[in-house]
């Protein structure tokens, strides 16, 4: 009889929608050959040991985007599976400075991009986002952004 492998336990993620003042997000492209080809998707990724889902989020933002935020809105979170509690937590961060990409081997042909929020919820909707998170926060932030306007 053998052992099960050590699986690491699910743990929690953050994705965020960066908006700068002109409107424009943050938006990673890159090849995911596992999938059929190039895909769009938020800077985003899986929580740390002692992080809070925010720190998890400031630090995905800096290392995928280059991007530092004052501003920090959180958007909600669900359940990545109903059989993990794991969960993704989305944020709106706003206030942006921007530097440098700081990726790890595994991120590096992460391509940075800006779009008009309506045409990366445009982009979503013709299925060119790899992850359910993205377009989830993107459609949040519009909907958070457009009432601020009223």
């Amino acid at each position: 009889m053998t052992d099960a492998p050590d699986r690491e336990p699910p743990r929690d993620a953050s994705v965020i929608v960066a908006r700068d003042t002109n409107g424009m997000v943050a938006v990673l492209t890159a090849a995911f050959p596992q999938h059929g080809g190039d895909y769009l998707f938020l800077p985003g990724g899986r929580r740390e040991p002692g992080e809070t889902p925010e720190q998890c989020a400031r630090r995905e933002l800096r290392e995928e985007a280059g991007v530092t935020a004052t501003a920090w809105r959180p958007l909600g979170a669900y359940a990545i599976t109903l059989h993990s509690p794991a969960r993704i937590h989305l944020y709106l961060a706003e206030n942006l400075t921007h530097g440098p990409q700081q990726l790890t081997p595994s991120e590096e042909n992460f391509k940075l991009t800006w779009w008009p929020l309506p045409d990366a919820i445009q982009a979503a909707t013709e299925s060119r986002f790899l992850l359910q998170g993205g377009p989830l926060a993107l459609l949040l932030a519009q909907q958070a952004t457009s009432t601020d306007k009223n």
